[in-house]
């Protein structure tokens, strides 16, 4: 019989986790454990939906005349994006993403914070960090380039908290990187074909 290898500790569920911004340039935490200090902001509450990590991608096939099979196949585009719901609308640095304007534009007069939303955004792209915990598991995610690429509705009701679903979109950095990962997890035990 065969005996199939698992192991419960390598597996993961994201069951906390948090996100933090800087500006581009920003070094990134060198763990996953530490916790980030200035420059880098707090996000604050994220929704129970936590963290997605996505990838869109798309690929080129190539079939010789003949064959009904690919004999290679090449990536034309490969993109990562992280989808989160941020709680906290009221964080300057939440309001700062979301709307696409410096923290420092953010800061109240007379108790009161006022701003316009442009028609014509520059572009907004900022250093991410992500970590995501469970039990002795922990994952970081450093995107050192990214934007938000898409904002979701926000909805003002009793029964809903409101919050602001942000995807933000990884672009390449000076080296051609776009998303750096710092993981602290169990080693993976040596396969003894038993």
């Amino acid at each position: 019989m065969v005996n199939i290898t698992r192991a419960a500790d390598l597996t993961v569920i994201g069951s906390n986790g948090g996100g933090w911004v800087s500006d581009v340039g920003t070094t990134a935490p060198t763990s996953p454990l530490i916790q980030p200090v200035s420059p880098w902001e707090p996000l604050g509450a994220i929704s129970d939906d936590g963290l997605v990590v996505g990838w869109d991608e798309d690929s080129q096939e190539f079939t010789p005349w003949g064959l009904t099979s690919p004999i290679r196949t090449t990536i034309t585009k490969s993109i990562r994006t992280f989808k989160i719901t941020l709680w906290e609308t009221a964080r300057v640095a939440v309001q700062s993403v979301m709307f696409r304007i410096p923290a420092a534009d953010l800061t109240p007069s007379s108790g009161l914070t006022s701003f316009a939303e442009t028609a014509s955004p520059s572009v907004d792209r900022r250093a991410w960090w992500f970590a995501i915990f469970d039990g002795d598991s922990a994952r970081g995610f450093y995107v050192p380039a990214g934007e938000v690429s898409d904002r979701s509705d926000v909805t003002f009701k009793q029964d809903e908290m409101s919050g602001y679903e942000l995807t933000i979109t990884a672009y390449p950095d000076s080296a051609g990187n776009t998303v750096y990962h710092s993981d602290s997890v169990p080693a993976t035990p040596t396969y003894t074909g038993s």
